[in-house]
């Protein structure tokens, strides 16, 4: 190779150890046979390659500057066990940064036995109140723990992990193959030790050396007012224990609130649905309408909450009309205001009558003009039912 190194990397002299790994990045982005396989491209590469491997060598780089042979007449990739190192090349793509700024790079060391646990997800059935006003509850849960026997290490008592003698703790081992780049040696978990860097000779018989066991417990969990259906609970780090005793995961609790025989609910407001009388609609009438409060006194519990309040029906109510009630409603999620209760009349016609009862009706159907003929037609003496619609509309 007879240009000078430094002008094939593109760097002066004086360049630090960085600079010189960033130029090589930009160049082997260019010039990778992966990328351009051109024959006078990859010429290119191999000298810029070889450039690399002596100037990010301090002692290669030394004796370069000293108009010495830095390969030591072995040519590229030879010399005493000296490799290019295939972490190089992919640092070059993937921004990777060997250890130090040492050529080579580094591996990146055992990984830890300890890690956290997965998240749990529980679902729970609750009333429609219960979801409304909150309510605590116990759970029998069954997940991962900690191993009482290893405390979680894994090891049978009296014992305790040994460093790996295949990878030396390193928790990686190299692997070397020759290419037309010379020697590229990468970098894989050790399969002795399954890249942990140690290996535990006698495993605790309780967890067979996982260092957590599977059990059921019992939880206290609070359901704060105003969930809904699909609300889910966080409860940290009540979740699965991780491998060798790592940090439990969190443990979600998924609301599923039961219908309810008389309130149906859309979001933060309640609906039901009054039937009244033909009679009480036309005359009026004043009925005590039960709440949602109503359900906790039901249960047993002791509250000092309203569980019932008036409603007042105007004489003349027609079937379908609402009346809203503010502030009867599911209090707001987290403080959140409080919903309307919406309720609903409707209007009962009477489908059986007794001869007395049939007369006073034809009696009031003669007196408003709204009598049947004996072929079973309206006779309307009055405005007719469309125009008492058009008047209403009128109005």
């Amino acid at each position: 190779m007879s240009q000078d190194l430094y002008e094939l990397l593109g760097v002066s002299r004086d360049a630090d150890a960085d600079a010189i790994k960033k130029a090589y990045r930009r160049l082997a982005r260019q010039l990778h046979p992966d990328v351009n396989p051109d024959p006078a491209t990859q010429d290119r590469f191999k000298e810029v390659s070889q450039a690399y491997e002596v100037l990010s060598d301090p002692q290669k780089r030394a004796a370069y500057d000293r108009g010495g042979d830095p390969f030591g007449g072995a040519g590229f990739g030879g010399g005493a066990g000296q490799g290019f190192s295939f972490t190089d090349i992919m640092d070059a793509f993937f921004g990777g940064g060997a250890a130090g700024g040492q050529a080579g790079g580094q591996g990146r060391g055992p990984r830890p036995r300890q890690r956290r646990g997965q998240d749990a997800l529980i679902r729970l059935d609750v009333e429609l109140a219960e979801a409304a006003f909150g309510v605590t509850r116990e759970l029998k849960v069954d997940t991962a723990v900690v191993c009482e026997t290893c405390e979680g290490h894994g090891a049978a008592p009296g014992s305790s992990p040994q460093t790996c003698t295949t990878c030396r703790g390193a928790g990686e081992v190299a692997h070397v193959q020759r290419s037309f780049l010379g020697e590229i040696r990468t970098l894989r978990p050790c399969a002795a030790c399954r890249g942990f860097g140690s290996v535990i000779p006698d495993p605790c018989r309780t967890c067979s050396g996982e260092g957590r066991v599977r059990s059921r417990r019992t939880l206290t969990v609070k359901i704060p007012a105003g969930v809904d259906n699909g609300t889910r609970v966080q409860l940290t780090e009540q979740g699965e224990v991780g491998p060798g005793g790592g940090p439990a995961g969190d443990l979600y609790v998924e609301i599923r609130v039961a219908d309810h025989e008389f309130f149906v609910r859309d979001g933060n407001d309640l609906h039901c649905e009054v039937t009244l009388p033909m009679t009480a609609a036309a005359l009026g009438a004043s009925i005590r309408l039960p709440l949602l409060e109503a359900d906790l006194v039901g249960e047993g519990k002791e509250t000092d909450l309203e569980t019932e309040v008036p409603l007042e029906v105007k004489a003349g109510t027609q079937s379908g009309t609402e009346q809203v009630l503010r502030g009867r409603g599911v209090p707001g999620l987290r403080g959140g205001a409080r919903g309307d209760l919406v309720v609903t009349v409707a209007v009962e016609t009477p489908q059986k009558l007794d001869s007395r009862q049939e007369a006073l009706l034809r009696e009031l159907a003669e007196l408003r003009g709204e009598e049947q003929a004996s072929d079973g037609s309206l006779q309307v003496h009055r405005k007719s039912v469309f125009g008492r619609w058009r008047d209403r509309f009128a109005h």
